[in-house]
């Protein structure tokens, strides 16, 4: 199997790394074992401080689904981010950073910097969540009414149905209220009894195309000035979604170039007490982490070099399958290349990274990696066939 869609990792040609970092990552795989995902806390830090250079007034939240590895959620929290969570236990892994505070620090804690936001949520998950009052998202009324009997604490947020036009993973066909209907679930909500305090909207993974922005945000502000027309509200919070484009390969356009574009149009449509929210979560893990997995089988298959290797998509490539990226497979080992197959370890044919690598001649034990593996791939890892996901080990934390 080939995948189609963008390349997550830079292109073999130039992706080698310097003698250094090589001699590492070696070191850590020889002594850890494989397959084994290195995760750099000051890469990740590095792409914090980008973000908020590019984005100052703007808060993000971090999309946990990106990468729920604990220690890089203790890293953001450090550095002050807030989180995106979609299930209960992302919002756990949050939590357990903060249980220990005072009930008040905690609470506001929650308040202010977590956000619920997938808008579908089991009723056993609304009774959890209720005790902690926190932001969540909806984008249809039988969601309100579970809200409404279930975690009328929360503040809600109603997510956007936006063009996905462009992006490497479309979300617009699952998620968010039509734009003609919006303003009709909020007055429902309100007639409810509940709060809604603000709006959201998402235009799909990594987005190259940045006229979707600039259409959600659009339709964002026609919303919020009906619905305080219509009902006399006042919609203060305004979440941008993720979308912010990893630079996987010089071809894809630069988060400066977003942050003048979006920065214009929010002090064109929006109030200066309008607080905007974002949801990075690709943009500050992809580039962070490195997989190192080694040979463990080799063989010749249809005229060309296949190589087995201790890691696969239904583990660190699995943002092969749901995030529609490939990761180029790459030798430490120098020597002429050639054209080579490579294959997970599972007992699936439907476990094949690349049909199309370039590496020298490999052999058994021989150790092979990958860049740029850092959002949506080892979050979805399995243990099919009771392979497990690769260890974690963590540099400059």
């Amino acid at each position: 199997m080939t995948t189609t869609g963008s390349a997550c990792g830079q292109d073999n040609a130039v992706s080698h790394m310097d003698r250094g970092s090589s001699e590492m990552f070696q070191a850590l795989a020889r002594k850890e074992g494989t397959p084994l995902f290195v995760i750099d806390h000051a890469k990740i830090r590095e792409n914090y401080r980008e973000f908020k250079k590019n984005f100052p007034k703007i808060q993000a939240y971090f999309a946990v689904k990106a990468n729920s590895n604990p220690g890089i959620v203790k890293t953001l929290m450090d550095l002050g981010a807030s989180f995106d969570v979609a299930s209960m236990p992302e919002f756990m892994i949050v939590h357990n950073f903060i249980k220990d505070m005072p009930d008040k620090e905690r609470q506001d804690f929650i308040w202010d910097r977590i956000i619920y936001a997938n808008t579908i949520k089991p009723i056993e998950t609304l009774e959890e969540l209720n005790q902690y009052k926190p932001l969540v998202t909806f984008d249809n009324i039988e969601e309100l009414k579970k809200i409404r009997q279930h975690a009328p604490q929360a503040g809600l947020v109603l997510r956007l149905r936006v063009p996905n036009t462009g992006s490497m993973v479309e979300l617009s066909s699952k998620f968010g209220a039509d734009p003609g209907e919006a303003v009709d679930l909020i007055k429902a909500a309100f007639d409810l009894g509940l709060v809604v305090e603000g709006l959201s909207f998402h235009v799909g993974s990594q987005c190259t195309n940045f006229e979707n922005y600039v259409v959600a945000l659009q339709i964002s502000a026609n919303i919020i000035e009906e619905t305080e027309h219509r009902t006399g509200r006042k919609i203060r919070i305004l979440d941008i979604g993720g979308g912010f484009p990893v630079k996987y390969n010089p071809e894809v356009r630069s988060i400066e170039e977003l942050a003048v574009k979006l920065k214009a149009e929010i002090a064109r449509l929006f109030p200066d007490d309008m607080e905007i929210l974002a949801e990075p979560g690709r943009f500050l893990v992809a580039n962070a982490c490195t997989l190192v997995a080694k040979v463990v089988g080799k063989a010749y298959r249809d005229g060309k070099p296949c190589y087995y290797i201790n890691d696969g998509v239904y583990h660190t490539y699995s943002g092969q399958v749901f995030d529609h990226c490939t990761y180029p497979v790459l030798a430490f080992k120098e020597g002429p290349r050639q054209i080579s197959a490579v294959f997970g370890p599972t007992c699936d044919a439907f476990d094949t990274i690349t049909l199309s690598a370039e590496l020298p001649e490999l052999d058994i034990g021989d150790l092979v990696y990958s860049v740029n593996i850092g959002a949506y791939s080892i979050a979805s890892s399995t243990y099919f066939n009771g392979f497990p996901p690769a260890k974690v080990f963590h540099i400059n934390q």
